[in-house]
């Protein structure tokens, strides 16, 4: 699969429904996504990092994405990926973006980054409460969209009567 932006959702995952658009055979092996990797959106006003899962199918990053291999055991590749996201990180990066029509943050801003990286156990705590804080939205969005369709079908009951 050739990943790109238009592959991922709000939330930076893959979407479950896109079909693999390669042949395993015609891609050279050392440019396929290994798990642990975050592709980093450079390009474009839509910009993230996502960390490519072991679940995903076989894939390589387009043009539009950075590829970040962690080496070592201090940094968790979901804690990057959540720090990269943060949204005074991407204020900051955002604000080094060049280009006029298509915007572009380079590489050389994304490796000057300073990164705050605490003991790992404060990386999954920082995970946890971010996916807590994500399935609290989602929750509160179904809420609402329920409350919407009982308020709609409680007006057009009383249209019928």
């Amino acid at each position: 699969m050739y990943l790109q932006v238009k592959h991922f959702d709000n939330n930076f995952s893959l979407l479950p429904s896109i079909h693999p658009d390669l042949k395993e055979h015609s891609v050279n092996q050392k440019h396929l996504l290994s798990p642990g990797d975050i592709l980093f959106a450079a390009k474009g006003s839509n910009n993230f990092a996502a960390v490519y899962q072991s679940n995903y199918p076989k894939a390589v990053a387009s043009t539009s994405f950075f590829v970040i291999k962690l080496t070592g055991e201090k940094i968790l590749p979901d804690y990057l990926a959540w720090f990269i996201n943060y949204p005074k990180t991407m204020e900051l990066l955002k604000s080094f973006a060049t280009g006029t029509s298509i915007t572009s943050i380079s590489k050389t801003v994304l490796e000057e980054l300073e990164i705050s990286i605490p003991e790992i156990p404060v990386q999954q705590s920082i995970l946890k409460i971010n996916e807590l804080r994500m399935r609290q939205k989602s929750l509160v969005y179904k809420i609402e969209d329920l409350r919407e369709q009982l308020i709609q079908q409680q007006i057009f009951n009383a249209l019928k009567e």
